[in-house]
């Protein structure tokens, strides 16, 4: 016998996402440019809102997309994006300009992630270093961070990494209102975080990766879409890692020089 589960209802969605925001009614109300008065009939249910109420409600309280789906179908109206899968029409020019970024950004690693951590698309500086740990296209980074898993393992600097990711994890969870996946996740990680005794040696954290012989110091600039109007589009992060030493750095352009060199 199957259970039913009841959809929250709009009210108790927009008190939960102004509460995970930590906005006042009165804030959102000046935020959306609407009455408080209207703003907390919405939340008691004394009043309705239209569709455009709803996406700009969610607008202003920087809801992800699929969770604006989720207060549009709670306020009964029908979902207003969809997640594209590759190859749509509808995604070649950000498909073409995340081929350009990745494969100019060679011979340094790059790739992108969805929303759950899982590499959708990799240029060969990225295949090459995450091959070397058993990952690759489709792969979860997330469940690399399982004790004995890939990243974990090779994490020259773990305990320091993970402080950063654990914090990384918490914040992207609560960019989404609260995702099951990234807490659990984060809970592992954090319970291997290790903050540095002293000041930090450097302005930024490296993840160092000890490969065999090889030795990689990497850091990372994270890149978004903007005005993603597609579900997964919009979840997508790049990812571009850049050398933390002369020796990383090295070690990639060899790295290139023998990939065109065959």
């Amino acid at each position: 016998m199957s259970t039913a589960f009841a959809q929250p209802a709009f009210p108790d969605l927009l008190r939960r996402w102004r509460g995970a925001r930590r906005v006042s009614q009165l804030e959102l109300a000046l935020r959306a440019n609407v009455s408080a008065r209207h703003l907390s009939f919405l939340e008691s249910g004394r009043a309705r809102p239209s569709r455009s109420m709803v996406l700009n409600l969610a607008a202003a309280l920087d809801v992800p997309l699929a969770e604006r789906n989720g207060l549009l179908g709670a306020a009964g109206f029908a979902p207003a994006y969809r997640a594209r899968t590759p190859g749509d029409g509808a995604l070649e020019l950000p498909e073409a300009a995340l081929a350009w970024m990745l494969d100019r950004h060679a011979p340094y690693p790059g790739l992108a992630l969805d929303r759950h951590w899982r590499v959708v698309r990799l240029n060969k500086p990225a295949e090459r270093l995450l091959g070397a740990a058993g990952l690759g296209q489709g792969d979860s980074l997330l469940e690399a961070t399982r004790p004995g898993g890939a990243l974990r393992a090779f994490s020259a600097n773990w305990p320091e990494v993970a402080l950063y990711l654990s914090a990384r994890l918490q914040t992207e969870s609560e960019h989404y209102g609260g995702d099951p996946v990234l807490d659990t996740y984060r809970q592992q990680i954090a319970d291997d975080a290790l903050a540095p005794a002293g000041a930090p040696a450097s302005a930024i954290l490296p993840i160092v990766y000890q490969l065999d012989s090889a030795r990689f110091a990497l850091f990372s600039t994270i890149a978004h879409f903007g005005g993603a109007e597609d579900i997964a589009l919009n979840d997508l992060r790049i990812e571009l890692m850049f050398p933390a030493d002369e020796a990383t750095a090295a070690a990639l352009r060899a790295w290139d020089v023998g990939t065109h060199s065959r």
